[in-house]
């Protein structure tokens, strides 16, 4: 062992402890067997290895889960889903789901009244479509048809005319009015009555009664007096019959009363027709 400045050499010699230096020129190669070896960092850490921390499998949830009596987001959204669907555009898009045919279809069931099967066709798919076309259409028609009655009876006796324009105001009342006011209250009393009927079904149905009236305003510009009361009368007649056979079957279930129920049906809707007639085709041509 030679000693030079401040390093120190040792010589080709036997060291205690050493290992000694392979003989031979040619050098050993080493070849290592494929290992599984972990990619680091891991593709799926756990814990606080990775820059998200996940907690570990066996990572107890008792802080972190909710009690039994607390509300879950979920819970929350699905109790504001409940309360606030009505106001939803999507709750009413199920209602509106038809067709030129399925609106045709229902059109001529109504003119029909004694078949009594709109209710058996619409069980699975009411619509709220064709009854708001029905009652605007028959607004308009009421109001314009009506105005056009008023102004030919004061241009044929050569008197002055002045367009009433609470007519389209009192139609639009009359018309949306009832198609909603009167299947709200049967709804009630059938259920109070235990035989509930859905409410999307009834104002399906008293939408489509109501179209009879339509062809009825454009023949009551017909000059004649006792027409025009024919003409209300069969329609008011239609569309009672319409709206009481098919409502006859399930009304019946509600007990003794069932009888009763029909007949103040039938009786509102010649009521329609009577008013109908009265404020929009009855006729004074004043001095």
């Amino acid at each position: 062992m030679m000693s030079s400045g401040g390093y120190t050499s040792i010589d080709n010699q036997k060291v205690s402890g050493s290992v000694p230096v392979a003989s031979g020129s040619d050098p050993v190669t080493v070849k290592f067997s494929d290992s599984n070896l972990q990619t680091f960092p891991p593709s799926e850490t756990q814990g606080k290895i990775s820059s998200v921390f996940r907690p570990p499998q066996d990572a107890d949830d008792t802080f972190s889960r909710p009690g039994k009596g607390a509300k879950t987001s979920s819970d929350e959204s699905n109790q504001a889903t409940g309360w606030f669907s009505m106001f939803s555009v999507a709750a009413y898009k199920q209602y509106f789901d038809v067709d030129t045919t399925d609106v045709l279809e229902r059109i001529k069931d109504s003119l029909f009244p004694f078949r009594g099967s709109f209710n058996e066709k619409t069980t699975d798919n009411p619509d709220l479509y064709g009854p708001f076309w029905i009652c605007t259409t028959l607004m308009f028609v009421a109001a314009a048809i009506g105005t056009f009655v008023t102004y030919l009876a004061h241009k044929w006796q050569k008197k002055d005319w002045n367009y009433d324009i609470n007519l389209i105001t009192w139609s639009a009342g009359l018309f949306y009015g009832y198609v909603t006011v009167v299947p709200l209250g049967l709804y009630l009393i059938l259920k109070y009555f235990s035989a509930p009927s859905g409410l999307v079904h009834l104002f399906c149905l008293y939408g489509y009664s109501l179209f009879v009236f339509i062809p009825a305003s454009c023949l009551s510009i017909v000059p004649i007096e006792i027409f025009r009361w024919v003409i209300a009368g069969v329609a008011g007649f239609m569309s009672a019959t319409f709206v009481a056979v098919n409502l006859r079957a399930h009304i019946v279930s509600s007990g003794e009363r069932w009888f009763l129920i029909v007949a103040g049906i039938f009786l509102l809707q010649l009521a329609l027709a009577v008013v109908l007639k009265l404020y929009f085709f009855t006729i004074t041509v004043s001095d």
